[in-house]
């Protein structure tokens, strides 16, 4: 497929690999953050391919992983109550809260449909006046600009029978809980490149200036993330610490301006809390006060309250990039993608379910394909 094969291209992949063992000349601890880059590192083997002592931890940037348990529950009380159309992405219904997930309340009887645009929701909202539609809004600054095109055009055919569940979350803020804890390795970041094609890159420079981490914002496929890596490492080895747009061939340092102003016509910037991590200040998004009619907590009397601790799942420490799956004495056996103990093997962006995928049973046949070539 042109302009996507050219970053699989294993010859190229050779080349960064052999660059980054050059100039490696310590151990390096390197956090990706988004986990469609967790997946595609796993799936083609890049960790294998890079030198002894330099370690890739695996960040929070699953937004359906870090959506709190109490989130998913007051989406499975609004799903049943009476009349309610709820509408989720397909990948949130499995997801557990302390109550179940939102499939166990579609079993139950509640009308719960998968939608893929929020747009979707609002369609059902005007082909169903009689009923509340609610659409659950969740997902990082890529998602966002979607959700607010649906509240607006909700707001512009004044439907009465719509509103949002929202559970958005900022990537950057996230990042300074995690290099301000005291338990932190990160020693670098590779930044996701989608979050910034609408975001741009300028939230970043000021954590990389606090923190002395270099922060590199990158693409999903195999050479973008050997490239970035490089970049990344090179900076630590010279004693830098900035930003660096490997993705710009989508990304642009200004981001996509008509998609932030939309953002910060309906959003206002809050507190949120992140599952297995906690609150962090200024992470979230809720709906600004000229759309709060479209709150479904609000219009369905709901109070969020944080839930208990997850028991035997230990996705938190594996989103702070503490421990990874294969730490869990319940990974892939009491804990599997059919029967999940938490949103990190549910997810399809999940580090736990990646590392079922194409780990549980060794290496997987692209890996072992790619690594092959790179030895030759």
């Amino acid at each position: 497929m042109k302009f996507v094969d050219e970053y699989r291209d294993a010859s190229a992949a050779h080349r960064y690999a052999e660059a980054i063992a050059r100039i490696a000349t310590r151990p390096w601890v390197i956090m990706e953050i988004c986990g469609g880059q967790t997946h595609s590192i796993l799936r083609h083997g890049i960790d294998r391919m890079l030198p002894t002592g330099v370690s890739l931890l695996h960040g929070p940037g699953c937004p359906v992983c870090v959506t709190p348990a109490e989130i998913i529950d007051a989406a499975i009380g609004i799903a049943g109550e009476p009349g309610v159309i709820f509408c989720s992405f397909g990948d949130m219904l499995r997801v557990p809260g302390e109550g179940g997930s939102l499939l166990a309340a579609k079993a139950r009887g509640a009308d719960v449909r998968i939608v893929y645009s929020p747009l979707d929701a609002v369609t059902i909202a005007r082909a169903n006046p009689r009923r509340q539609v609610v659409f659950f809004a969740i997902g990082f600054e890529t998602t966002a600009p979607t959700t607010a095109m649906a509240v607006a055009q909700a707001a512009r055919e004044d439907l009465g029978n719509f509103s949002l569940l929202v559970s958005h979350v900022l990537v950057p803020p996230a990042i300074e809980a995690l290099l301000a804890a005291p338990d932190n390795t990160v020693q670098g970041f590779l930044a996701a490149g989608h979050v910034c094609t609408v975001m741009g890159v300028e939230a970043y420079a000021p954590l990389a200036r606090r923190f002395g981490v270099p922060i590199v914002v990158t693409g999903f496929e195999p050479v973008d993330l050997l490239q970035g890596l490089h970049l990344c490492i090179r900076q630590l080895e010279e004693g830098r610490a900035e930003v660096e747009n490997q993705y710009s061939r989508s990304v642009r340092a200004e981001g996509n301006q008509v998609a932030r102003q939309l953002i910060r016509k309906v959003f206002e910037i809050r507190t949120q809390r992140w599952r297995g991590i906690g609150e962090i200040a200024a992470s979230g998004l809720g709906l600004a006060p000229a759309y709060a009619r479209y709150d479904a907590l609000a219009r369905f009397g709901r109070v969020i309250r944080p839930s208990a601790a997850e028991g035997e799942c230990i996705s938190g420490v594996i989103l702070r990039g503490l421990k990874k799956p294969g730490d869990c004495p319940a990974f892939g056996t009491r804990c599997t993608p059919e029967h999940p103990l938490g949103a990190t093997m549910v997810s399809s962006e999940g580090a736990c379910a990646a590392y079922y995928r194409y780990r549980r049973l060794g290496t997987s046949p692209v890996a072992a394909a790619l690594a092959e070539e790179i030895r030759r």
